[in-house]
């Protein structure tokens, strides 16, 4: 049985040196690029672009139009600086430099 009561989500999206978390009180069935829209992120970090942007629950990638459940945390995640594997690469290649 579906409620139609509103739900209550956080959307919150992070930099280097500041973090933002928006709380919100929605319609049942908001979906997850919904929540990102009205949170007014994007007017306070312009760097945002929801067609780049990807969007995350629990840690986890979930798509635009997945809808958000009550007590959920969406998060607007950065795009990657660094490609994680060459990142793991040049951490190892230097620790094992140090042990040398």
């Amino acid at each position: 049985m579906a409620s139609d009561a509103p739900i209550r989500v956080e959307v919150c999206y992070a930099k280097a040196d500041v973090q933002a978390v928006v709380a919100l009180t929605l319609p049942a069935g908001t979906t997850a690029a919904e929540a990102a829209e009205r949170s007014g992120l994007k007017a306070r970090f312009p760097e945002i672009d929801l067609s780049k942007n990807a969007l995350g629950v629990a840690g986890k990638r979930v798509e635009a139009d997945q809808p958000l459940k009550d007590g959920e945390r969406l998060e607007i995640l950065r795009p990657l600086t660094a490609d994680p594997k060459e990142t793991r690469r040049r951490l190892a290649a230097a620790a094992g430099r140090k042990k040398n």
